[in-house]
């Protein structure tokens, strides 16, 4: 699974013309898009995803502290593993980088979405069997996500 480290950035602040109010928040009604997949250089593994309306923005204090490690490789998590990691994040591989952060969440309204059904289709993540960790996805199901785990997207027809 990608976790794009900077996609707070990207979402937040994004430096590209490709909207007029790039510079400001997220704002419910906005579209935003969660993906994973898509390792490899040459052969590129496929990609995941779901898009949907935020609902919500909010912040609340958040103590990053050292990530979870399951101590096997991530092909090999399950559930749990990934529904840990989520709970976390945002986390640290360094304890000494470890401290106190106000973390940015979204609310967001599920529109559509794309998930592997099997192993062989698919890496294991937080996308799995038409699930967002151990929510199933149904259109209308709202999701509270760390918001640098979000990128924008353009709106829902």
């Amino acid at each position: 699974m990608r976790l794009r480290p900077l996609v707070l950035l990207a979402f937040l602040l994004p430096i590209s013309g490709a909207f007029a109010d790039a510079a400001r928040m997220p704002v419910p009604g906005d579209c935003a898009l969660f993906r994973e997949g898509g390792e490899g250089y040459i052969l590129k593994a496929p990609t995941y995803w779901l898009k949907g309306t935020i609902t919500e923005v909010y912040r609340r204090p958040h103590r990053m502290d050292l990530c979870p490690n399951p101590g096997k490789p991530k092909e090999r998590y399950t559930r749990d593993d990934w529904k840990r990691l989520a709970e976390a994040y945002p986390c640290v591989s360094d304890a000494a980088r470890a401290r106190e952060v106000e973390a940015i969440r979204i609310r967001l309204r599920v529109d559509r979405w794309d998930t592997p059904w099997t192993s062989q289709h698919g890496h294991n993540g937080w996308l799995f069997r038409g699930h967002f960790l151990d929510t199933e996805l149904k259109e209308g199901v709202v999701l509270d996500i760390d918001g640098t785990l979000l990128e924008r997207c353009e709106a829902l027809p």
